[in-house]
């Protein structure tokens, strides 16, 4: 019943001004997704990867009422439940 998403680092300049925030996530009790906090005002993209046995199989998603580029750090993903992954989101 618990979702989580953990920086693993945070804030790399790649192109001028734009960063990006790399890190994991994952769910159990049955959780479908939750809210990645990428600390960035401005998210323009995030990639989502799943891993482990499930990875063939399924796939992570942005909330459909969200569109690009998403103002606020916080990005609501939905995810098979039991699940975890990777995610880099870049922005400003």
């Amino acid at each position: 019943m618990a979702f989580s998403a953990v920086p693993i680092s945070r804030e790399l300049n790649i192109i001028g001004d734009r960063k990006v925030v790399v890190g994991r996530w994952s769910n159990d009790g049955g959780s479908t997704g939750g809210d990645i906090d990428t600390g960035l005002r401005i998210c323009e993209n995030l990639r989502l990867q799943v891993v482990g046995p499930a990875a063939t199989s399924n796939i992570a998603v942005v909330h459909s009422a969200t569109a690009f580029p998403i103002a606020g750090n916080k990005i609501t993903i939905i995810t098979i439940l039991n699940t975890a992954g990777l995610y880099e989101a870049y922005g400003y």
